[in-house]
């Protein structure tokens, strides 16, 4: 396998997306959408194949969730595929213009990126994302997934590369580099003649290697510790559903709850609710106030040093009480709260405070953690949450995969 011979293919591919049509792009998404649902028995076979695979290798039930699809998955992804279609195609809109005092009319034009390299891990759903999102925008992509999906993907862009020649769009639109050698991985950082941007989507270390050998612009994103604090003026019983929510709905998402924070004057109240309503649905991770209220209770364990910095992805819940809001936000800043957390507060002042402190891309008062999805933000499927704070934050979704150019135009001028 040439990373070489593969970015040429994909320059050249992404100089055709760039000037195709919105009705010929939106033809290929339909075509995808269609073809997923015909070749279903294929998908779920190969996927049969990965999840047989991961279970001999001892892989944890949180990462099987997140590499399953099913009849009703399969038919979500192709339903988004075709949401994607719906939306406006950002590609050549106009994001401000003027005239100048000279006569040019000056304006920012959006254009695609061109070609995105994107790296992940365990989530075939991402296969059909990132290939719609880069689809729309006129972008050519090369994928590189985790090794707990080969079959699946490789199922999957066959479909995906089928319908784009149905379309009359070149098949190296979208690219899949099929070897999990990881000596591919750094080839593809190094890229830069032929790749114009890098998403990891997955854990601190592929983040950290994309960030220390990539000689292309990286958007990091996927990654942080989720908070919700409860505040003393906030509905406990309101509150414990949306922790309930974000804890439990989807425990293997990266917008799922790991550490709740809770007021100390409402601790005793709102823990005694917690560990009744967590009953045999969570592992509760406490430090000595919480275990000092809630004592040994049966599915809890003490705090150790590094939990409160871990991202879950599974049914466990980090809990500490803080003497108020602002214990909660220091709490926040020291342990990686930079993708999505929430206030549950009756406080005007206690939620622009938290809104105002916390740096991170997602920040809620009174809602679940959960929400931060390109879907649930009405952006269509999502490529990644950025957790940066240049260029993209939060899903990325159409906007975020385009740039601009500057559009000047006039009557024959020069400049004086």
């Amino acid at each position: 396998m040439s990373l070489t011979n593969m970015g040429k293919a994909a320059k050249d591919a992404a100089f055709i997306l760039a000037t195709a049509s919105t009705a010929q792009k939106n033809k290929a998404l339909a075509i995808i959408a269609d073809e997923l649902e015909a070749n279903s028995a294929n998908i779920l076979a190969a996927n049969a194949k990965d999840l047989e695979q991961a279970r001999a290798a001892g892989v944890t039930e949180a990462l099987l969730d997140r590499l399953l699809l099913n009849e009703a998955r399969l038919a979500g992804i192709a339903s988004d595929v075709r949401n994607v279609i719906s939306l406006n195609d950002p590609v050549g809109s106009e994001i401000d213009s003027k005239v100048l005092e000279n006569g040019m009319s000056l304006s920012r034009r959006r254009v695609p990126l061109g070609v995105v390299g994107v790296i992940y891990e365990a989530r075939p759903n991402v296969t059909i994302d990132i290939a719609a999102l880069c689809l729309k925008t006129g972008n050519a992509s090369i994928l590189r997934g985790g090794k707990e999906t080969f079959f699946s993907n490789m199922e999957l862009v066959k479909v995906i590369q089928s319908a784009l020649e149905k379309a009359q769009l070149p098949a190296a639109s979208v690219q899949y580099i099929e070897k999990p050698d990881r000596e591919l991985v750094s080839e593809l950082l190094k890229l830069d003649d032929y790749v114009d941007m890098i998403i990891p989507r997955g854990g601190a270390s592929l983040h950290k290697m994309c960030k220390e050998n990539s000689t292309i612009p990286v958007i990091i994103g996927g990654f942080g510790i989720s908070h919700i604090f409860i505040d003393e003026s906030a509905d406990l019983e309101k509150s414990l559903a949306v922790v309930e929510n974000a804890k439990v709905q989807r425990p293997s998402a990266c917008n799922s709850l790991d550490t709740l924070l809770v007021h100390e004057n409402v601790a005793n109240a709102f823990l005694a609710m917690l560990v009744a309503g967590l009953k045999d649905k969570a592992t509760l991770v406490v430090e000595p106030k919480t275990k000092a209220i809630i004592g040994d209770v049966a599915g809890s364990r003490d705090a150790v040093e590094g939990d409160f910095d871990t991202e879950w992805l599974s049914y466990t819940l980090g809990v500490k009480v803080v003497a108020d809001v602002k214990e909660a936000i220091d709490h926040m800043r020291v342990h990686n709260a930079s993708h999505s957390d929430a206030i549950m507060t009756n406080s005007l002042e206690n939620a622009e405070l938290f809104i105002n402190s916390v740096g991170s891309a997602a920040v809620y008062v009174n809602a679940s953690t959960r929400f931060t999805d390109g879907a649930q933000f009405g952006l269509g499927a999502e490529v990644a949450v950025s957790t940066q704070k240049l260029h993209a934050r939060g899903p990325m979704g159409l906007e975020e995969l385009t740039s601009y150019k500057w559009v000047g135009k006039a009557n024959y001028l020069s400049r004086s």
